[in-house]
């Protein structure tokens, strides 16, 4: 199925299931909730604070969330009680499994029924991202739908009951979504309210002391210079602390660019998602530019530091759900270039991110501008689980 057919069934559905059932209002007792969203991994994992969020004010709902099909594992021990709906837009499969959860549209034919025994629709759905998930969300039985204003186009907007601005003020992502529901924030995390993930077994370091190296990112434009890899990896050997190498499936030539002769050991394009959280748990410390691993790095709590280029550290920075965790952000502040204020195609003018393409921008000259000296200074507070003395790493603490 492609995705425009799924879009097309998502509308067809949507549409009945507003016709039939036009009056909606929020229910006052709150039993099934769904979070409707297709993103990638940090996106995905910055939603925890929501997810946290919407268990303490409702400890006995069901909370579903939509979730990319290669995430699930790492979701199995159900952190906060979430229930995960697995979806693909190109799987029919999922797509009706979703369907089914909310029961039946009225109108939809004889052979379309609920398998999960829930059918009751959602008490209440929360849109984080794109808004066309609304519609998704509406299919599925929502009864009322909250998410960010101002998406772009229009139409995407039109299932959305509720339409909360972005904040005015500097925020992490995690944060802004958790106030998408009214309340008191949740309780900070802690590296035990998300259990670890089973995981089928591979090598693991034979080095007791070793940290790992993330050399892969979503665009070349967030990767760090090959060289300043290999002497982060060189310093760190001579410290007593084995470099690993991780990149993800696609991405074994960047280590190879950094280490030609293989001198360390790479896992690059042989890991599961959850035995990369393995990998991590048992690392002194992660190093990785602004990926989703990087995330992943503050769930499990391994001492994490992330190299900021293109992208925001405030917006995908600790933030205060994840203030306790050990995280540091290295990033050059104000960077000329980092100039565009827009977030899931909302202005916003307090954001200053960059997300040009390669087409625009012929060299990452911000990932290019973070020194040696910046980061090794985060990677030993990092070793120390410690806060950096040095004026040269900077804590972002403006866009």
């Amino acid at each position: 199925m492609s995705r425009a057919t799924t879009r097309l069934r998502v509308l067809t559905r949507a549409a009945r299931m507003r016709i039939m059932h036009p009056r909606r209002r929020l229910s006052a007792a709150l039993n099934r909730i769904l979070i409707a969203h297709h993103l990638l991994l940090g996106d995905t994992l910055m939603l925890t604070p929501l997810i946290a969020k919407l268990r303490r004010l409702h400890p006995q709902a069901d909370i579903a969330m939509t979730v990319p099909l290669s995430f699930v594992r790492c979701y199995s021990g159900r952190p906060y009680g979430v229930r995960l709906l697995p979806y693909d837009p190109r799987d029919p499969a999922t797509l009706e499994a979703v369907f089914d959860e909310g029961g039946p549209a009225v109108g939809s034919g004889p052979g379309h029924h609920s398998t999960t025994g829930a059918g009751a629709g959602y008490d209440l759905a929360i849109v984080p991202g794109d808004n066309r998930f609304a519609w998704l969300a509406l299919a599925a039985g929502a009864r009322w739908i909250v998410a960010f204003a101002g998406d772009t186009p229009a139409w995407k907007n039109w299932p959305v009951d509720e339409p909360r601005p972005y904040p005015s003020h500097p925020a992490a992502w995690g944060d802004m979504v958790a106030g998408l529901v009214d309340g008191d924030p949740p309780p900070v995390y802690a590296p035990g309210d998300w259990p670890a993930p089973p995981a089928a077994p591979f090598a693991r370091p034979p080095a007791p002391r070793y940290a790992v190296l993330h050399v892969g990112a979503s665009t070349p434009l967030k990767q760090w210079p090959p060289e300043r890899w290999r002497s982060v990896a060189e310093t760190l050997e001579r410290d007593g602390v084995e470099p690993v190498f991780l990149a993800g499936r696609g991405e074994e030539a960047i280590v190879d660019t950094v280490d030609p002769p293989h001198r360390w050991q790479s896992y690059a394009g042989k890991l599961a998602l959850e035995q990369v959280w393995h990998l991590l748990a048992g690392a002194q410390a992660l190093i990785a530019p602004d990926t989703g691993i990087a995330h992943l790095g503050r769930v499990v709590g391994v001492p994490t530091v992330t190299l900021f280029g293109p992208g925001s550290a405030v917006i995908c920075g600790a933030g205060e759900f994840w203030r306790d965790s050990p995280y540091w952000a290295v990033t050059i502040p104000d960077f000329l270039c980092r100039d565009q204020h827009v977030l899931f195609r909302r202005r916003i003018d307090w954001v200053r991110r960059c997300g040009r393409s390669t087409d625009e921008c012929a060299a990452p000259r911000c990932m290019q501008a973070i020194g040696m000296d910046m980061a090794m200074d985060a990677i030993r507070a990092a070793l120390r689980r410690a806060i950096p003395t040095t004026s040269a790493l900077s804590e972002a603490r403006s866009p």
